[in-house]
């Protein structure tokens, strides 16, 4: 059954790396000079037999071929971590948070002993009163509107009302002026002989 599994995976692996060909190479370029089919995994062979005869004359390349271990190793972003910081400061670091860690924990606990009110019928139900919310809100827009035109018209109103107030306290100085100056003339007039 696992040979049966394994020789499928071989075989679409076979069928990928021979339509990645079909695309390196194309349809009719997919033929060397002698006329069979060119194979990716062949040029690679190639490509890796040249840079291993490379390496085996250059001693630098054989060097570094043995350091590429190490390098990727040092390319490891957590490398650095594990080098600068000790397991003992570690420790320290979980230590020093330690009255968080707990605040934490206690919090998560009570998110926990709250989920059954999450799960509660009132708030699965909630979605189903959504459009009653809606209409709710457009009715306190509505509202809002509506008292603002009546908050307008109290303030047109109230102008209306000083502006009324002023012309007729004037017209009371005005009408007390003409009084004044009447009974003046009246008792200035000589009395008759």
């Amino acid at each position: 059954m696992a040979s049966a599994a394994s020789s499928a995976e071989l075989h679409q692996l076979q069928g990928r790396l021979e339509a990645l060909e079909g695309r390196v190479f194309g349809a009719s370029a997919g033929k060397d000079a002698s006329g069979s089919a060119r194979k990716i995994g062949d040029g690679l062979g190639k490509v890796q037999v040249t840079l291993n005869n490379i390496a085996s004359k250059r001693e630098r390349v054989k060097i570094l071929f043995k350091k590429i271990e190490d390098i990727i190793k040092y390319l490891d972003p957590q490398y650095i971590d594990r080098m600068a910081i000790p397991d003992a400061m570690k420790l320290q670091f979980i230590l020093a948070e330690e009255q968080s860690i707990m605040a934490q924990a206690a919090l998560l606990e009570q998110v926990s002993s709250l989920q059954p009110y999450l799960d509660s019928a009132h708030i699965k139900a909630a979605p189903d009163h959504a459009a009653k919310l809606q209409r709710l809100s457009q009715i306190h827009i509505q509202q809002q509107d509506q008292s603002e035109a009546v908050t307008e018209n109290v303030r047109l109103l109230l102008d209306d009302y000083n502006t009324m107030t002023l012309l007729l306290s004037k017209q009371f100085v005005q009408w007390d002026e003409l009084l004044t100056k009447l009974e003046a003339a009246k008792q200035v007039k000589p009395a008759p002989e």
